[in-house]
């Protein structure tokens, strides 16, 4: 397996401010959506003070005083009585109050009674508070006494229950469509930027797949980007969540009691803390994760293509532990970010938790002894459920703290692609080549101080056929990179009709190129679209001429469904003689000037060879064609035959000038002959 240089990712600055800009575009659904969101939490956060409303004015509201009318709401022993609070009439009337000791309830006869430890014996109701006794006249409750009184809470009771569960249906409404249209928005956004990077991907140079796996491509334009998508859907909607709920529960514990929303402030800047050195630690452990996980996919991504080779000379073992060391190392950086999850999700949470419920029953304590105010019951149940409400945003965001730096690190992989240099593809074509080619003292080197191609310089008129040979690493290949500006030249000049091609673009040279490879590549789709290439202006007909050309009429006729048939991933159902006329109907049915043969009968069996040889025969005229030659036998008719040794053009000529010199390309040409005929001469 060959060594690929590892690429650094640096840190792209700025990560924050272009996942931003991508989401800008759908900003109005996503702000619906967060104001909904918003909505939601308000309508969810009336429970507490619904719920002490409930306890306070009617639960424990019959505690409060009565006052004795003629037509009352409650009569009790011949008595009638309507709440103080909801007493309409002017003037003084006499009062009472309903205490509860214990488990038992008894009617006083006073609008007010002191707290502190009560006791009744014998129609007296005793209260000591701080070494002070009260004595209040009190008569003993049966249990259809109290709910005389009670009967009257019941519809307030059922009327607010009712308001919150209307409440809570609208939060629903608001959730559903909040997440919803958060979702679409993410999925949009996701789309889009999976579609540029695609783009870009068809914009960078060759080189740069040379140097980059496959996988680790591919890692990048779906994982990477689906972490991203969760940033959207749900780190963004967390932390909104979040923010707002946070904001609303401190609103209300401001409104129960000052002193206590001041000190249950402290949460936050402990959280922010936590959240700067969880950062600290999370980026690194991330960074890794994603880069190993994309060697994980590279390395797949290779075995699967190259499995036959791989079982073929037994390396099922050697590949399975190499994958398994570079899965060690993915899983040893994993569990090292459980363990920091762990840390900061269940122990903070657990530790402000416990901390902000001391100090609830302290605070609440110490006011009943004294220290502090007196608190109703419905005041210290709404305190405990706006601070336990308090922990599940702060939960939340805490739990999406990973989630959050998996898309931090992801975004800047992405956009670390996306900002490598590329070039646009052009809207706008240029007129077909005539097809003269000129290489005038070019240089080439991939690696600095390691020339590839040595002032290699040939003329090419449209119509001639010019062939290269030469050992394997002589540059044949190399020339076709330049040609094609797969790589650009360091030295010298190349020139197609007279214009240098480094002031065209790319795929104005490719677009009136063609080129048949040695190992042909099909795509996953049928025969037309093979050929075609998903040109709309390429006809069935085009299409079908062209294979007729090249020989495949009657490959293509025994198919069921013809130039329909589908085609298998690298058209692996078709075998390589048959795969490599598609390939050369591909080459002509877009009428090139310029067309190029890497070694593309090299691996054809004779009978196929013969019937590609006589199609070329015909394409050829009127244009220039360049043949990369592993037979010899097969340039013989080559107007130019340049003959490559370590990047440098050693011999130039035709067949019958180069046999005449008895120089390299003569001594090939015998070797080839001596194996066909069985020996060497």
């Amino acid at each position: 397996m060959n060594k690929v240089k590892q690429e650094a990712t640096p840190e792209p600055k700025e990560t924050g401010k272009r996942l931003f800009q991508y989401a800008w575009p759908f900003r109005k659904t996503i702000f619906l959506s967060l104001f909904f969101l918003a909505l939601a939490a308000a309508a969810e956060l009336t429970g507490p003070f619904i719920a002490k409303t409930m306890i306070d004015e009617h639960i424990v509201g019959i505690e409060q005083t009565w006052v004795e009318v003629p037509d009352g709401d409650v009569t009790f022993e011949g008595r009638s009585f309507t709440r103080e609070d909801r007493y309409a009439g002017d003037g003084t009337v006499d009062g009472v109050s309903i205490v509860q000791v214990g488990l038992d309830y008894y009617l006083v006869e006073a609008r007010e009674v002191t707290a502190g430890e009560e006791t009744y014996e014998n129609g007296v109701l005793t209260v000591v508070r701080d070494g002070e006794t009260s004595v209040y006249p009190a008569v003993s409750m049966t249990t259809d006494d109290v709910f005389l009184f009670y009967a009257q809470e019941v519809p307030y009771i059922i009327g607010w229950m009712a308001l919150y569960l209307v409440l809570i249906g609208i939060s629903s409404f608001f959730h559903y469509y909040q997440s919803l249209w958060l979702q679409t928005s993410a999925n949009r956004i996701i789309k889009q930027m999976r579609e540029d990077v695609f783009r870009k991907v068809h914009e960078l140079p060759v080189r740069y797949f040379d140097q980059m796996p496959t996988g680790k491509i591919v890692s990048r334009i779906t994982n990477d980007t689906e972490a991203i998508r969760e940033l959207y859907v749900r780190v963004l909607a967390t932390f909104f969540t979040g923010i707002v709920y946070m904001i609303g529960i401190f609103f209300a514990i401001f409104l129960l009691d000052v002193r206590l929303a001041l000190a249950t402030l402290i949460i936050i800047p402990v959280l922010i803390v936590w959240m700067i050195v969880y950062r600290s630690f999370a980026g690194r452990y991330n960074r890794v994760i994603r880069e190993k996980l994309s060697d994980l996919n590279g390395r797949m991504n290779e075995n699967i293509q190259g499995m036959s080779i791989i079982q073929a000379f037994g390396q099922e073992k050697k590949v399975a532990d190499e994958f398994e060391t570079h899965n060690d190392e993915h899983y040893r950086f994993n569990r090292k970010m459980l363990t920091l999850n762990s840390l900061t999700s269940f122990n903070l949470i657990g530790l402000l938790r416990n901390v902000a419920f001391v100090t609830l029953i302290w605070y609440f304590a110490g006011g009943s002894m004294g220290v502090g105010m007196i608190f109703s019951l419905g005041v210290v149940y709404a305190f405990v459920d706006y601070i336990n409400r308090l922990f599940e945003p702060i939960n939340g965001i805490v739990g999406q703290l990973a989630q959050l730096e998996e898309a931090r690190i992801a975004g800047e992989r992405v956009f670390h692609l996306m900002d490598q240099e590329g070039e646009p593809l052009p809207e706008a074509q240029t007129p077909r080549f005539h097809g003269d080619v000129t290489f005038d003292g070019v240089w080439l080197s991939y690696d600095e101080g390691h020339p590839v191609l040595r002032d290699i310089s040939f003329e090419a008129k449209k119509g001639e056929t010019v062939a290269f040979v030469g050992h394997t690493g002589s540059g044949k290949s190399s020339i076709m990179n330049v040609l094609f500006r797969y790589y650009d030249h360091n030295q010298g000049r190349v020139l197609i009709d007279g214009q240098d091609t480094l002031a065209l673009s790319r795929q104005d040279i490719r677009s009136h190129m063609a080129i048949v490879l040695q190992d042909p590549f099909l795509f996953t789709g049928t025969i037309y679209s093979n050929v075609s290439m998903g040109d709309p202006a390429i006809s069935r007909d085009q299409v079908m001429e062209a294979l007729e050309q090249v020989g495949a009429g009657d490959f293509i006729r025994s198919l069921e469904a013809g130039i329909d048939e589908e085609v298998k991933e690298k058209g692996a159902t078709f075998s390589a003689g048959q795969r490599q006329l598609i390939s050369f109907a591909r080459a002509l049915v877009v009428d090139p000037a310029i067309l190029i043969l890497d070694e593309a009968t090299a691996n054809i069996d004779t009978e196929t060879e013969a019937v590609i040889q006589h199609a070329l025969d015909v394409v050829k005229a009127g244009r220039t064609t360049f043949v990369i030659a592993h037979r010899l036998s097969t340039i013989r008719d080559a107007d130019q035959i340049l003959v490559l040794s370590e990047g440098e053009i050693v011999e130039q000529g035709d067949h019958d000038e180069l046999m005449a010199q008895r120089g390299r390309y003569h001594h090939m040409y015998q070797l080839q002959k001596g194996a066909g005929s069985g020996k060497v001469s």
